[in-house]
This record gives C-alpha cells, structure tokens and sequence, in this order.
C-alpha cells in the first residue's frame, strides 16, 4: 500500500466518527450553492440551528444519524423532530432532487442508497450501488443521481424516475467528490487516491481522460456558467481551477491547510475554501484566482455552503477536541464571521434544503465576448429565477449572427460573422418573469480578419468598418 493510499484512507476513515448537520431556510432565502454533502446529529440540534427568514412554506431538514442508521426529519418552524426513518447501515450523505420531492440517503455500510419520499418521510427499496459509496450528486433535470463508490474505483447511475442503478462507470482509485455541470452534461468525479479527476460524459455515461489535480485531492466545486471546477487538495494546501471547456488544470492557489469543501457564490465571483488544519476559510476572486485574507472562524473547519442570495456563507466546525460542533455564518459582502451556532457533535457538512422560492431573475453569465470575422462561435447566456425567464435580445447583431432564447433560462448567441462585421454591437437582454425584470448591457465585439497577401504582392483588403 503507498503513503498516498494510506493518507487518503486515514482520510476517510477520519470522517467516520463525525456525523452530518443538514440545515434548512425557508422560503425566504431559499436553497444553496452547497458541499455534496448532508445530514447531521438529530439528538443535539438546538433551536438556534434551524433558520427561519421571512414567510413561506414549511421547510423540513432531513438529519442523518450515523451510528442509529436513521434519519430524523426536523420541522425548522419550531425544530420539533419527527418519528426517526430507518435507512441503512451508516447513512452520511444525502442529496434532494430539484423538485424536493425525493431525498436519496448514502448508506456507508450497507453499499445501497435509500429514497425517501419527502412527502409522507417514507423509505423506499434500498438500490444497491458499489462498496463503500461516498457521495452523491443529482443532474439539474433531476433524472439521474450519480453515486461514487470509494471501494470499488466506480459511480453508479440511478435512474430516479425507477431508482434502478445502472452499469457502474470505471473512474480512479479512490472516488470520493462528484459534480455536475449546470447544463448536466458532464459530471467530474475527484479520485483521492489516484490524485485525479474524471470527466463523464452523462449521455452515454462515458469517462474521459483522467485530469492531474494534486496529490491528494477532496471536494470539487463548479462556477454557475460551468466554465471553471476548482478542486482542493488536501496534502499540498491548494486549490486547482480547471478549465472545463479543456479540461486543462490551471496553476495551483495556496490556501490553509487542509482545504476540504468549498462554495461558490450564486453570481459566481467568490470562491469559499475551508481550511479544516487552520480553522480558517480562504475567499478567493474567481476572475483573478487571487486568494483573499483567511476569515477565522471555528475549530475544524469542514464544510461550507452559501445562501441563494449569496449574502450569507455557512461554515460548519468539528471542533474534535470538545466535540460541540458549531457552525458559523460569514457576511460575504465583508467577510466577517458572526456568532457561531451550536449544533450537534462532531458535525463535519452542510446542505440546505430546498424550499419553495419565488424568485426575480438575474444575469450570471459575462457581460461581453470577443470573437473573429468568419469564424463560427457560441456564446451562452445564462439567467436565474424562478420561475425559469424567458430571455430577449435587443439591438443590431452583425450578419450571420442570430440570438435564441432556449426556454431553460438560457439563450444562445452564434453564428459566424460575415459581410463587414467587424466591429462592437452593443445588446441589451433582458431575462423576465412572473417576479420581475432584470436587464444586462453586453457588448459582442467582432475583429478584423488579418490582412494576407499572394505572390504577386496583392493585399486582400479589410472589410471597411
């Protein structure tokens, strides 16, 4: 067995003693941008660990009880719990489908993920996945839940409208962390033994070329244009940022030490790293990968997730020594951290359940691109809110250049500029719905097409501007 094996498996097996908070809003803040990660110690969450902003409709947080093989649904109203679920053996990790109807519990022990259907808290037939499942990520369209099994060097699909598992997928050594991109084309899978991460492709659940990302690398994170995954590594104190589009890792960011999860603001600006040897969280600006001042925040620092409106990061503190978990809220607009809440023990994730939202819409992709005279390109523009907007162009777009709206919140700027276009088009778009109106300037600026020349010395001139 190599030193990398081993540190990643005393990895693992660290987390084994702490079990899972899982903490839900209501509907005024809505879900979050979280870890992959859920659940929590049902005996000792207190009334100050379920939050309640404004009016909405009852939320439930789903807790996981490690040792009891349970999970205890908890009424944030009033954080009054209800009858305890039986599930498998060693529950850890749960993840929600998008329409909140269906909470898929990890099974640690058991290799089997338990549904439950949130709306009577019933158990379903257990689904049998690899050995030793870790974590769990659910596409955007809610079709598939895709379960990495740390054992057995695979993930296993779940078509959730049968919850029947499909053919494991050969990844790395060791797969711990899973994402998947907001399109849901792709799911990357972190192999902590292996010291990689491996793209899949979810329409035909193929696996591409592993990517190098550190030694030993934990949770992975994706920006909300789906441009960019960063992934920490805890031996060497870094982060990595890869560029989806290539899959090509970028140049390591220094943090703390040992970054665990991390968090990535809804406007996708800010990147939040816990810093679990440091008792710290490192922000860091996504446009520039520069790390920020470390914010102090508890003992064991683990995981993190943010509020929908991006306002509020919640860090959740082992705190193995005295092993009263906390969990502290930071303001991101100045990265001070606030009073930490006591919650149950030994906690080491986070997760929000998602609650029913009405939310306006807002812009999340650039405000300009650059592209070349007769040369064919895509743009994306992406939008929130709920419920989904439908977005509009106005404004002059060069020749061969159309602008669609694709009805899932996002539209598309493509074509190949031709005819003289060289030149900037300034758009304005507007995303709307039931709940508002939001409007982006962006600026499409074409360039020129380089002047060449024959053998007889004859310049091809450049269309005139």
């Amino acid at each position: 067995m190599s030193a990398g094996t081993t540190t990643a498996q005393r990895a693992v097996q660290r987390r084994r003693i702490m079990p899972v908070v899982l903490i839900s809003l209501a509907a005024g803040l809505g879900s979050v941008i979280s870890t992959p990660h859920a659940g929590a110690d049902a005996a000792s969450m207190s009334a100050s660990s379920a939050f309640r902003a404004g009016s909405g409709s009852p939320v439930t947080a789903y807790v996981t009880n490690y040792v009891a093989g349970t999970v205890t649904p908890i009424a944030t109203a009033d954080s009054t719990p209800g009858p305890p679920i039986t599930v498998g053996s060693y529950p850890s990790v749960l993840a929600i489908t998008p329409d909140g109807k269906t909470a898929y519990i990890v099974n640690v022990g058991s290799g089997t993920v338990t549904p439950i259907a949130t709306a009577t808290n019933s158990p379903g037939t257990p689904i049998t996945v690899g050995n030793q499942p870790e974590n769990i990520a659910i596409t955007p369209d809610g079709k598939t839940a895709y379960v990495t099994d740390y054992g057995s060097g695979t993930v296993t699909p779940i078509a959730t409208a049968t919850n029947i598992p499909g053919a494991p997928i050969t990844v790395g050594s060791g797969p711990y962390d899973i994402a998947i991109t907001p399109d849901g084309k792709t799911a990357y899978v972190v192999n902590m033994v292996s010291g990689t991460m491996t793209p899949i492709a979810t329409a035909t659940n193929t696996p591409g070329t592993p990517v190098t990302v550190g030694s030993q690398p934990y949770a992975i994170a994706i920006t909300p244009n789906g441009k960019t995954a960063y992934v920490t590594d805890e031996a060497t104190g870094t982060v990595t940022p890869v560029a989806t589009a290539t899959n090509t890792p970028g140049p390591p960011i220094t943090v703390g030490a040992y970054p665990e999860n991390i968090a990535i603001t809804p406007d996708g600006k800010t990147l939040y790293v816990a810093n679990f040897g440091s008792g710290t969280v490192t922000p860091i600006t996504t446009t520039t990968n520069t790390p920020g001042p470390p914010i102090t925040v508890g003992s064991q620092p683990d995981s993190i997730a943010i509020t929908a409106d991006g306002k509020t990061a919640y860090v959740v503190n082992a705190n193995i020594a005295s092993g009263q978990g906390t969990v502290t809220p930071i303001a991101t607009t100045t990265d001070t951290s606030g009073t930490p809440i006591t919650v149950g023990t030994y906690p080491y994730a986070i997760a929000i359940m998602p609650a029913t939202v009405t939310q306006g819409p807002a812009f999340t992709s650039g405000a300009a691109d650059t592209v070349a005279f007769g040369v064919a390109f895509t743009f994306t523009v992406t939008a929130t809110g709920d419920p989904t907007p439908r977005i509009t162009s106005k404004g002059r777009l060069p020749s061969g250049v159309r602008f669609a709206d694709n009805r899932d919140g996002t539209a598309t700027i493509s074509g190949t500029p031709r005819n003289a276009a060289a030149g900037t088009y300034p758009l304005t778009l507007t995303a709307r719905n039931k709940n508002g109106t939001a409007t982006q300037a962006f600026t499409l600026t074409v360039t020129r097409p380089r002047r060449s020349s024959g053998r007889a010395g004859v310049a091809r001139a450049a269309p005139p501007q």
